[in-house]
Formats: structure tokens, C-alpha cells, sequence
């Protein structure tokens, strides 16, 4: 794991990342884990949350609590949330940052399939927040970090249900700020551009090897992204640091947009 800057203010801190198994989440899971704070891992993969548990029972002798569960189910997600915040304390930060960029030609999409890409990947992120910020609020307040994508800020082609549900994070990271703000919840998100991830890395194999150098071509730094990259942003928009920011989209994509 990278060597993150140090945020005290992150230590003890109640802590839930959505989609946190593996990739980017796991990345972020493990980077608030090293600050001391108490992380609850949100993921449809049961395995892949134990592997990850028992990986930071390793590197920095933290225990994480997981839950398995499918975050289109909004019912199931709430319960998840109540029974942590019983068990654990108020929630103070939590990274919404599950999703999934299938991709499927435009002229495929059906009504379920466009209904059911906005589930996965944004609609969960509303949800998740409207559970927590009662308690959040009453603690004194908090942050949210949405995970949006710099894909529909491209007009990527081949995932038009997910780049649309993609650029609706920025407006609902808007509109929420200015809801929660009086509560002392701040609420931006982070739009990444393309990090290596395994996930990425095999598909790219499969399907385009040349995928990545073409993707470095276009940026201004020179260096591939990686998931560390995104979580120490994470960090920074969780703690006091940033306690000026709220509203905002923050892009991290070396300079591609």
C-alpha cells in the first residue's frame, strides 16, 4: 500500500465504503484502515470481503467490518446501514463508491437494462446518504464522497447507460451539499479518469492491449492512475483538510478532460 499523508482527525472515526471489496473501494477501504479509523466494507462479493478483511488484518492489524449485499436492494440497504450505526456509532464519512461500467451497444439498452445500470451506480448513492445523515448530523457532522467517472465528461462510447447514470453524480453531489450543509455534511465527488485495476487491466488484455498507452497519450502526467490515487483523495476530502469544500467535483485523471 502507498504511503498516504497522516490525518489524525480520521482516527476512531466511523467509516463506510460501498463496493469496497475490490479495485478502487478496496484501495480506499485499506487507506482509511492505515489512518485508524473503524471501516465497514459494503459488497455484493462475500469472498472477495474476506479476502480484503483478513489482507488488512495483515498489512495493519486492523479489523473491518463487511456486509454482503446487493445495493440495488435499498430495503436491505438500510437495514445494513441501521444495524452499523447500532453496533458501531454514527457514521461520519461514507465513500459511495460501488458501480459497475458494463457495457452493452447502444442499440441493445432496453427500458430494464437502462433502469437497472441507473441502480447499480447511482441511485444506491442517494439512498446510502439519506440513511446515514440523521445520525451523521446529530454527531456534529460529517462527510460524503461520491464516486463519479470522467466517462460522459469523454462521450465514451459502448456504455451509454453508465456514463449517463455517471453524469447525474455531479448533480446529485450538488444537490445534496446544499441540502446537508446546514447539518454540517459536506458532500463532493471524485471523478477519475482510467485506473488500473485488475478488472481493467484483464479486460483490456482481452480486448484492447494497446487500451492503456493510448489512454497515457492523452494525458498531461505521464504516469497510469492507479486505485491509491483515488483513495488518497478519498482521505483528503473525509478529514478537516478540506473542511472548506462542499459541492464540488473533483477530477483525478492526470489531464485528460
Amino acid at each position: 500500500m502507498s504511503n498516504p499523508a497522516r490525518y489524525p482527525d480520521l482516527e476512531g472515526q466511523m467509516v463506510v465504503v460501498t463496493g469496497g471489496a475490490s479495485g478502487i473501494g478496496s484501495s480506499i477501504v485499506s487507506h482509511f484502515a492505515a489512518q485508524g479509523a473503524k471501516v465497514a466494507a459494503l459488497d455484493i462479493d462475500r469472498s472477495a470481503l474476506d479476502g480484503l478483511a483478513q489482507s488488512i488484518k495483515r498489512e495493519c492489524g486492523a479489523d473491518i467490518e463487511t456486509a454482503e449485499i446487493d445495493l440495488r436492494d435499498i430495503s436491505k440497504l438500510k437495514l445494513i446501514l441501521a444495524d452499523l450505526i447500532g453496533t458501531m456509532g454514527p457514521v461520519r464519512v461514507l465513500v459511495n463508491n460501488a458501480g459497475n461500467d458494463d457495457r452493452i451497444p447502444w442499440d441493445q439498452v432496453t427500458p430494464d437494462y437502462w433502469d437497472d445500470r441507473f441502480a447499480v451506480n447511482v441511485r444506491h448513492q442517494f439512498f446510502a446518504a439519506q440513511a446515514i445523515a440523521p445520525a451523521m448530523a446529530e454527531a456534529g457532522g460529517g462527510a460524503i464522497v461520491n464516486l463519479g467517472s470522467i466517462s460522459w465528461m469523454m462521450g465514451a462510447a459502448g456504455l451509454i447507460a453508465y456514463t449517463t447514470a455517471k453524469s447525474a453524480i455531479m448533480g446529485l453531489t450538488k444537490s445534496l451539499a446544499r441540502e446537508l450543509g446546514p447539518l454540517k455534511i459536506r458532500v463532493n465527488s471524485i471523478a477519475p479518469g482510467m485506473i488500473w485495476t485488475p478488472k481493467q487491466i484483464a479486460r483490456a488484455n482481452q480486448d484492447d492491449p494497446a487500451k492503456f498507452d493510448r489512454y497515457l497519450d492523452r494525458q498531461c502526467i505521464k504516469e497510469h492512475l492507479e486505485p491509491a490515487d483515488v483513495a488518497r483523495m478519498a482521505l483528503w476530502l473525509a478529514s478537516h483538510e478540506s473542511r472548506r469544500c462542499s459541492g464540488q467535483t473533483f477530477i483525478l485523471d492526470g489531464g485528460v478532460v
